[in-house]
């Protein structure tokens, strides 16, 4: 696993959102791999955190599990550090809750200027002010948190991979409560995803309580003219699975943020 460090920006040229973006990267990577679409997001008016965290066991290692609940398991250890998963071992220290919460505070601490106390008072973060967003692994934490807290909305990209191929049928959590309402998650797939995009949009579907997924094709830089929630592309690419992070796609990121 390459560690990175954490990556915060946000742009003084534009008029401020008063909303804070949190970028979760996937399986391996760094936050530092987000720098482009976090840049995006700032010129828009958002504050954007994207967040370094323990990501080297691939959500799939859940996929065939014997145990019903090991996708549940999974997302509880590494958002909280809660000593359930058989598969991570992620101590409360270093779950994504806490690696957020210090770095909000770091940063109300060392960039006073930031506007940064807009998004954490003392311990506690505003996560109405919250826009939180996922890609592969992180986009099922991402919806995880939308699940337990009530934040401004969930964007998911290439995602969830909670799928139970032992049970054919999505990981338990995904159709649990969700503290955020369920018409603010929306997502971003590709028809050719190598994780099988079939699975991501029943895992979608029950995420967003629909019976059918919600979704209908977009292309790179043309306007969106749809209320759907689940967005898929089929562009030419030797890696479908992040073509959801690609530039070309602001059209979609803004209708995502702003729809």
């Amino acid at each position: 696993m390459m560690h990175s460090g954490h990556l915060a920006m946000y742009n003084t040229s534009a008029a401020n959102a008063h909303k804070l973006f949190l970028m979760i990267v996937g399986t391996g990577g760094s936050a530092m791999e987000l720098r482009a679409m976090d840049s995006i997001v700032a010129e828009m008016g958002y504050h954007a955190i994207s967040i370094d965290y323990k990501n080297n066991v691939i959500t799939t290692v859940c996929n065939n599990s014997a145990d019903a609940t090991c996708f549940d398991k999974f997302r509880q250890e590494i958002m909280f550090g809660t000593p359930v998963s058989d598969s991570v071992n992620v101590d409360t220290t270093n779950s994504i809750i806490n690696r957020f919460q210090k770095l909000l505070q770091w940063l109300v601490k060392n960039d006073a200027k930031g506007g940064w106390g807009e998004f954490i008072k003392g311990n506690k973060i505003q996560w109405e002010k919250v826009v939180v967003g996922g890609h592969s692994q992180g986009a099922g934490h991402a919806a995880f948190i939308g699940k337990h807290f009530n934040v401004s909305r969930v964007l998911i990209f290439s995602g969830p991979q909670d799928y139970r191929v032992a049970f054919n049928s999505p990981a338990l959590w995904l159709s649990g409560k969700s503290l955020t309402p369920l018409n603010k998650y929306y997502a971003f797939l590709h028809i050719n995803d190598q994780y099988i995009v079939a699975r991501q949009l029943a895992n979608c579907a029950k995420l967003m309580g629909t019976e059918t997924p919600d979704s209908t094709g977009v292309q790179p830089e043309i306007i969106l003219h749809t209320n759907k929630h689940i967005l898929v592309n089929d562009i030419e690419t030797n890696n479908a699975h992040m073509s959801t992070l690609l530039p070309v796609f602001k059209n979609v990121w803004e209708y995502m943020l702003k729809q």
